[in-house]
C-alpha cells in the first residue's frame, strides 16, 4: 500500500522504480524462495525470529509476509494509476487514526503494535485520498489486516467446542467403519489406551483461518468476487473443505497414534507431512473455485411467468 501510494504521488523517481522492482520480486518469485531468503536475512543474520521452531509473535512475521508479499506487491502497483489519479482530499477522520495508530505503537504492547499497522494505513488513505481512496484500497487493506499478528482469533477458541466434538465423533465413526477399536468422549478420542485430544488448533481453527484467507485473495485475483452467488458457494464450499479435511487428519492421528505407528504420528503432526496435508487442502480450494467458475452461473435468473388470462 505505503509503496503503491509514493509512486503514485512521484511517478518515474526512484521511489517509484523502487516500488516497481518490489512489485515484479514480489509476483516472479514464488512463496518458498521468498520464505527461504527471510530466513537467512532474519533468523539467522539479524536474529529475529527463529528458522527452526514456533511460538512467538517473531515466529508468526516471516511466514505472513512470505504469503502476501507477492499478492500486496500486485496490488500495489496494479492500483497505482488509480490512486494517482484520484483528487488530494484529507478527511478528519484520516489524521485521528494516523495519531491513534502512534499511540498503539507506543505502547510497546505486542498487539497493539502490530493493530498499528492496519490502522496506520487506514489513516494514511483517509488523510491523502479520502473516503475514495479508502474505497480503492479497501481490498488491499482488510488483507493487511487479517494477516497482521495478534491473538483476537484465539479469543473465539472457548466457543468451537460444538466443532471438536464434531470432529471427534466423525473421526471416531470412520475408525470405527475400519474395525479400530476406538471410544469417544466429548472432544477425546480412545484407541488401544492411547488418547488423542481435538485441541481448538488441532481442530482446524489455524487451517480453517489460512484457507478462507486464501480463498479471499483467490476471489479478489480471480475477479469472482463480483458474483454474489459465486462467492457465497465459495466460501461455504472452503469451510466444509477445512472441516472435512482436519476430521480426516484427526483420524489418522488417532489410528497412528493408537496403533503404535509413532514415525507417522510425528510426521503428520509436527514434521513436514502436516505441511502437505494443508497444501493438498489449499489445491482442493483451488480446485473449488474452478469448479464453481465453470459449473455456476454469476448470477440466477429467475423468470416468473404470470398465467395468461382467459378471454
Amino acid at each position: 500500500l505505503i509503496a503503491g501510494m509514493v509512486g503514485a504521488v512521484k511517478p518515474n523517481s526512484a521511489a517509484d522504480l523502487g516500488t516497481l522492482v518490489i512489485a515484479l520480486v514480489g509476483i516472479s518469485l514464488p512463496s518458498f524462495v521468498i520464505g527461504t531468503v527471510l530466513l537467512i536475512v532474519f533468523p539467522v543474520w539479524l536474529g529475529i525470529g527463529s528458522a527452526g521452531k514456533w511460538g512467538g509473535i517473531g515466529d508468526i512475521f516471516l511466514p505472513a509476509f512470505s504469503l502476501r508479499l507477492p499478492f500486496a506487491a500486485y496490488i500495489a502497483w496494479d492500483k497505482r494509476n488509480a490512486w494517482g489519479a484520484l483528487p488530494d482530499r484529507c478527511h478528519p477522520l484520516g489524521l485521528g487514526l494516523v495519531g491513534l495508530a502512534s499511540l498503539m505503537y507506543l505502547t510497546r504492547l505486542p498487539d497493539w503494535m502490530n493493530l498499528s499497522l492496519p490502522v496506520m494505513l487506514v489513516g494514511l488513505c483517509l488523510s491523502l485520498k479520502g473516503v475514495a481512496g479508502l474505497r480503492l484500497q479497501a481490498i488491499s487493506l482488510v488483507l493487511v489486516a487479517l494477516a497482521t499478528p495478534n491473538q483476537l482469533p484465539y479469543l473465539i477458541e472457548p466457543y468451537i467446542l460444538p466443532l471438536q466434538q464434531l470432529i471427534a465423533s466423525v473421526a471416531g465413526f470412520l475408525l470405527v467403519q475400519l474395525g479400530v477399536p476406538v471410544t469417544v468422549k466429548s472432544i477425546y478420542l480412545f484407541v488401544n489406551g492411547q488418547t488423542v485430544e481435538v485441541a481448538p488448533h488441532c481442530a482446524g481453527l489455524k487451517m480453517l483461518f489460512t484457507s478462507l484467507y486464501v480463498a479471499l485473495m483467490l476471489l479478489y485475483w480471480t475477479g469472482t468476487y463480483r458474483s454474489r452467488l459465486r462467492t457465497s458457494l465459495f466460501f461455504g464450499g472452503t469451510v466444509a473443505i477445512s472441516v472435512v479435511g482436519n476430521i480426516f487428519r484427526n483420524a489418522l492421528l488417532s489410528y497412528f497414534h493408537g496403533m503404535g505407528q509413532d514415525e507417522a504420528f510425528e510426521w503428520l503432526h509436527e514434521s513436514w507431512g502436516g505441511d502437505l496435508y494443508s497444501a493438498l487442502m489449499l489445491l482442493a480450494i483451488i480446485l473449488l473455485l474452478r469448479l464453481i467458475q465453470d459449473r455456476v452461473p454469476a448470477s440466477l435468473n429467475l423468470v416468473v411467468q404470470s398465467p395468461s388470462s382467459s378471454v
